[in-house]
């Protein structure tokens, strides 16, 4: 019988130095791994019970609540943790339409959003006859303010949009379109998955989700937030656990793992992400000038610390991430906000760019000046191979 903790045959990827691809997952923080396995030995018990492990549990449960809740600022039961991030925006996005339905069953949400959103927004139409409204973005992935305006100037029942795009690291500006919202009365939600952690969570939101394994907490760890006050509904059937926005039994030991390893990636995150930005700008001066006929996508300032996109003109992205790979390389290629990697990515069409030959690389918290410059040493050439 096969061992299911050794790896499969295939290429020896150096799983610190070798692995860019932090964005679609971070590896297992050592301190949600520490806690993780301390917590299975008391956080078995069902929290929603009155015997001793039980209560145990629950304390456990509300430790992950409370800390989360002050790393993020928000207020412990405004904290829900569910089954996946996608889960969370699911509820999140569905639950302020569903406490909106009297106002307007509009959707308005941006052509970058997560591909949770676009499914989010087809099953509302077809469920609860809702509407949904795409807002254009601009060359960089940033949504157009004047797009938001028009959007808005008719009734809408709740406004999404992300606080970062994970594929090209563009930052939105979530504060100016929440201020827009509010002069409306269109509640927000805020997809933070790929900023949480990294950067100060926006404000001026109804909810917001994350998702713990970009942040080096377990995966199967989705991260709810719903404003106390927020005009927030069940958008699914509910069952008789304590929290409404969650269905069925949580993951108390994943959840306090999640935790811990926000807790330490915000207590070192000004260092790894100076150390970080640095990389990446050495990573878009030399591509664009080592790699011939290549397009860097996103903003080059107002970007997340870790992600720098490119797209390579006359190759398929996935035969650069197959011969990365060879070379011990892990990113990743097509559209890092849809469920298959390999489907032609749907930001960069928004955005107006190339959307073949797309390769995103995303840094760790391990990721060296020496891991870079290796990966640096090894494009050019693997570019032309396949090129050739």
């Amino acid at each position: 019988m096969t061992n299911p903790t050794e790896p499969p045959e295939g290429p020896a990827l150096d799983p610190v130095h070798g692995y860019l691809d932090n964005a679609s997952s971070e590896p297992l923080h050592p301190a949600a791994r520490e806690t993780l396995l301390a917590c299975l030995e008391q956080g078995y018990a069902d929290p929603a019970r009155l015997h001793g492990p039980a209560q145990n549990a629950r304390m456990l449960l509300d430790n992950a609540r409370e800390v989360t809740a002050g790393l993020l600022g928000v207020r412990p039961d405004e904290v829900s943790f569910n089954g996946s991030g996608t889960v969370a925006v699911h509820v999140g996005v569905l639950g302020l339409l569903q406490g909106r339905t009297r106002v307007s069953r509009r959707l308005v949400h941006s052509a970058v959003e997560h591909s949770a959103v676009f499914a989010a927004a087809t099953w509302w139409e077809r469920v609860h006859s809702g509407t949904s409204d795409v807002v254009a973005v601009d060359f960089q992935g940033r949504v157009s303010l004047e797009a938001v305006a028009a959007a808005l100037a008719e009734s809408a029942g709740v406004l999404a949009l992300q606080s970062a795009n994970l594929e090209v690291g563009t930052v939105q500006p979530v504060p100016e379109v929440a201020a827009m919202a509010a002069e409306h009365g269109v509640p927000v939600f805020v997809d933070a998955a790929a900023s949480a952690g990294r950067l100060e969570l926006p404000t001026d939101w109804a909810a917001a989700a994350a998702s713990a394994h970009k942040w080096g907490g377990p995966a199967g760890v989705g991260v709810l937030l719903v404003r106390k006050g927020a005009r927030w509904r069940p958008p699914f059937p509910i069952d008789d656990r304590i929290d409404p926005r969650v269905a069925g039994f949580e993951n108390v030991p994943a959840a306090l793992a999640a935790a811990a390893a926000l807790q330490a990636v915000v207590a070192e995150r000004a260092e790894v992400n100076a150390r970080q930005l640095a990389l990446v700008d050495v990573l878009r001066a030399r591509i664009a000038q080592e790699v011939p006929e290549v397009d860097m996508v996103g903003d080059p300032v107002g970007r997340l610390p870790h992600v720098v996109g490119f797209s390579v003109l006359y190759v398929e992205g996935e035969a650069l991430a197959r011969e990365l790979d060879k070379r011990g390389f892990g990113v990743s290629s097509g559209s890092a906000c849809s469920a298959s990697t390999l489907t032609p990515s749907h930001v960069l069409e928004a955005m107006g760019a190339l959307t073949h030959g797309n390769v995103r690389v995303s840094l760790g918290r391990d990721t060296t000046e020496a891991d870079v410059e290796a990966f640096l040493a090894a494009l050019p050439e693997v570019v032309a191979s396949v090129r050739r």
